[in-house]
């Protein structure tokens, strides 16, 4: 199909990162080691709670979940702008952008319910200790991450195929570092204000569920807690959900600003900067979060570690 003088299905040119930085390398640098780190400690994340039988939990089987989810999220992204700063090459096809932007929309929605359903796994922990076994049962937690994936996938698919339908016959210029819905919505050469205001309903939707079942879920835990009176059961209370809460507001944060506010308030450089906080630093900061103030996690990464060097010594 033509359009004007554009082909429909032509490439795209994502202008990245680097363009606007006087220091492109450094910019690259950073960018590859938290892209390492991420990969890194979400995957020692996966091994430590698959190995370490004290971490046969729902909780931690549900944070598993979530850093298979972080991998393949910041690897959609990462890996082909630094690759492309590497060539000195920006373009992206037609199905690559389609690609990308179906597995960006897919993860990042498995991820808003994943978080909203962790909540309720709290709010059961927490709250209605003596039916934990039941009410989080292995078919219960299998449920959540089906429903989660689910969520996201239906996202993605109704989403990708209406933006990429459109003729993008303004430029083929993509001012961002990823083939992101609004920066795609801008090369449209036709009226998108009917389908941006559905998928702004859409987007309030998709934050409003899940954060509903976060706010009642730890309202009630909230007044659990105040009513708690050992000292050591309300701090270990609060540590976990703390943590999750950080996650929580990290990301919802950031896609509130990206989705929800008006266009008029943000520009395409503080939009860029926003989905580089999210979609590169998050998947980075999670498992940092939930490691560094989780003592079952830092006793089961020292248990490994020791069980390595031992077996290390005995091979000497």
């Amino acid at each position: 199909m033509e359009w004007g003088n554009y082909s429909m299905h032509a490439d795209f040119v994502l202008l990245g990162l680097f363009s606007h930085t006087h220091f492109p390398w450094l910019l690259f640098s950073l960018i590859f080691l938290v892209f390492v780190i991420s990969v890194a400690s979400n995957t020692v994340m996966i091994i430590l709670i698959h190995i370490d039988p004290q971490l046969h939990t729902p909780m931690y089987f549900l944070l598993s979940q979530l850093s298979i989810m972080d991998i393949l999220y910041i690897t959609t992204i990462v890996p082909k702008m630094l690759a492309d700063q590497l060539v000195g090459q920006k373009t992206i096809s037609f199905a690559g952008c389609t690609a990308q932007h179906f597995l960006y929309l897919t993860l990042a929605g498995a991820e808003f319910f994943l978080l909203g359903l962790m909540s309720y796994d709290r709010y059961v922990a927490i709250c209605n200790p003596l039916r934990y076994p039941i009410l989080m049962s292995r078919k219960v937690c299998l449920l959540i991450v089906a429903a989660a994936w689910l969520g996201g996938s239906v996202d993605g698919f109704l989403l990708t195929p209406v933006t990429m339908q459109f003729p993008f016959c303004a430029s083929r210029e993509i001012n961002h570092f990823f083939c992101e819905v609004p920066a795609l919505l801008k090369l449209s050469c036709i009226d998108t204000s009917t389908y941006e205001t559905a998928m702004y309903v859409c987007c309030i939707m998709m934050l409003l569920i899940p954060f509903s079942v976060i706010s009642a879920s730890y309202t009630r835990i909230l007044i659990t807690v105040c009513r708690m009176s050992e000292t050591e059961g309300r701090q270990k209370a609060v540590a976990t959900c703390s943590s999750h809460m950080v996650v929580v507001s990290l990301f919802y944060g950031a896609a509130m600003y990206t989705y929800v506010l008006p266009h008029s308030y943000h520009t395409p450089e503080q939009d860029k900067a926003v989905s580089a906080f999210y979609t590169i630093l998050t998947p980075m900061l999670n498992p940092l979060i939930y490691s560094l103030r989780n003592k079952d996690v830092t006793g089961a990464l020292k248990k490994a570690l020791g069980r390595c060097s031992s077996r290390r010594i005995e091979d000497f």
